[in-house]
């Protein structure tokens, strides 16, 4: 599961973007909680504002907290720069308010993030944007929905719930003979699991609220683009439309993802031995994770991908209503939406996350009804088992009574 090029991530998770502080030389990033920054002249303040002064100014424009994390999340996906912001969404809404324009045209990943999709669909059309999602593991279902005036791919992988793999490098093929700009939600996987610059996208989203940050506690997301033009496209956009990241969350992210190698190389052992459990249960109709032999992407899994994430989803004989019963009978997993966090949480995309995605536009993107989505953690595993079993056990006991 691992290469040689994730052989230093240990170390750049703590490292990258951790300079220690020049006045008092303190090891943790300080929070610079302040909203304003003084200048000594009035030369100074105009240099700054005039670009040629990389002093900071307004802290919507920077902060120096906020870039230390920027700069941690560039390098670990090797990019130019990074641009955090207020959430995920704010990530999403901000690159595509950059690049999207009247009467433009977007190819996205059906079994996308639910509100990624209802953004497009029902806030940017209101301006008249155009956008196809479908199924972006197949790049002859991309070409045929290609228009002269299609300008973005945004593609998510594995795929949210479905954990569908789009091949990121023929993506990355397409785009630059298309001219597009190539976009990939790298949220499901963190740049510990896949590197999507390294494959030939453009700009790389995150929700730092998952695995980056890792518990649960903070919102927030980041935008990483492989050009310096990108960046600083995005950073404009960003600022103007404010959706930036205060100094304190910033620190609380920073020092999340100083566990994120460590988290992630206990969860993925979990989401591996509960993949292969769920595969040999009697009462599961069917499992998907990228690890398991039987995924029908798992060679593409292994080409693009670091490791295999610890994502997974599952249906249970009896569909939906056993999947209910089985939900409402979770001990150990908490019942919530969200992923990436050290506790494994459990929930039903269709009425849950998903739900804002019409029925019939679910069915086609894979999200089947009985979909259970796990977000496997860093609990011991038998204790994760142990829970599954004694749910998965109360639906027997319910039906006979």
């Amino acid at each position: 599961m691992q290469s040689k090029k994730n052989n230093n991530q240990y170390t750049r998770v703590i490292h990258a973007g951790q300079n220690p502080d020049t006045v008092f030389g303190s090891v943790s990033v300080p929070i610079y909680q302040s909203s304003t920054f003084s200048f000594k002249n009035v030369e100074e303040g105009a240099s700054r504002f005039a670009g040629q002064d990389d002093g900071y100014i307004y802290t919507r424009i920077g902060n120096p907290t906020v870039n230390a994390l920027e700069e941690s999340v560039a390098s670990l996906e090797g990019g130019y720069g990074g641009l955090a912001t207020a959430s995920g969404m704010a990530a999403i809404s901000t690159t595509l308010m950059t690049f999207l324009r009247q009467k433009s045209h977007l190819i996205g990943t059906s079994a996308v993030y639910g509100p990624s999709r209802t953004l497009v669909e029902n806030e940017f059309a209101r301006y008249g944007v155009e956008s196809d999602f479908i199924d972006t593991s197949k790049i002859e279902d991309i070409k045929k929905h290609l228009k002269p005036h299609t300008v973005l791919l945004f593609i998510e992988t594995p795929a949210n719930p479905t954990l569908t793999l789009t091949d990121i490098e023929v993506c990355a093929e397409l785009a630059r003979e298309k001219n597009l700009i190539l976009v990939v939600d790298n949220t499901f996987s963190s740049p510990v699991v896949q590197k999507p610059l390294d494959l030939g996208a453009d700009i790389v989203i995150h929700s730092l609220t998952k695995f980056i940050n890792g518990h649960s506690d903070v919102i927030g997301g980041m935008i990483v683009s492989k050009k310096e033009e990108h960046h600083k496209r995005i950073h404009k956009v960003l600022t103007q439309m404010g959706g930036t990241m205060d100094p304190h969350q910033a620190w609380l992210i920073h020092r999340g993802l100083k566990t994120l190698a460590l988290r992630l190389e206990k969860s993925q052992k979990n989401a591996l031995k509960l993949a292969n459990y769920l595969k040999n249960h009697p009462k599961v109709n069917w499992v998907n994770y990228p690890g398991l032999e039987s995924f029908p992407q798992h060679s593409l899994a292994k080409k693009q991908m670091l490791g295999f994430g610890s994502m997974l989803c599952f249906g249970l004989n009896g569909g939906f209503e056993a999947g209910r019963q089985m939900l409402n009978a979770v001990k150990l997993y908490t019942l919530a939406v969200s992923l990436g966090g050290v506790e494994s949480l459990i929930q039903h995309p269709a009425s849950m996350t998903h739900a804002g995605v019409p029925s019939k536009e679910r069915k086609k993107a894979g999200i089947r009804d009985d979909l259970i989505r796990i977000s496997v953690g860093c609990e011991d595993f038998e204790d994760l088992k142990a829970d599954i079993d004694q749910a998965i056990a109360q639906i027997d006991q319910k039906n006979k009574n």
